[in-house]
């Protein structure tokens, strides 16, 4: 029941088969507060027909195409480009991991390390958005 936008938005844009596949996978799962955070009607219009692309790119911001634990992340802020996106994050490992999105906003790992058949899952407060290269220092 935490993710049940996550995982309509997931089938709306036929990601099933590729997140189903061997991995390995790390993947910032916003939970359904995070999808409800977002501007009203935000969701809605992401997940119609005409705009499977954008919801693809927003998806894809979230999974990388390897495994990376909590402590994978280097101490400090650092960048990291999902594989998968064309745009990149700014994962923070200090106390605990923050990440900086294209807008500019931090979302936190609120459960880290959620280990999967193929790679690892970190529930996220925030979905994460592309845009502008995120400030990293």
């Amino acid at each position: 029941g935490t993710f049940n936008t996550l995982v309509a938005a997931v089938q709306a844009a036929d990601l099933v088969e590729v997140l189903k596949g061997d991995g390995p996978f790390t993947v910032f799962a916003p939970t359904d507060e995070a999808f409800a955070a977002l501007p009203e009607g935000t969701v809605e219009t992401l997940l119609q027909p005409e705009n499977l692309e954008q919801l693809t790119n927003v998806l894809l911001y979230h999974v990388d195409d390897r495994q990376l634990k909590s402590t994978d992340f280097a101490s400090g802020a650092n960048f990291y480009q999902p594989v998968l996106a064309s745009a990149r994050l700014c994962i923070t490992s200090h106390s605990g991991v923050t990440i900086a999105d294209g807008t500019g906003e931090v979302a936190n790992v609120v459960i880290a390390d959620i280990v999967a058949d193929n790679g690892v899952i970190h529930v996220v407060d925030k979905v994460l958005l592309p845009g502008t290269r995120p400030d990293c220092h």
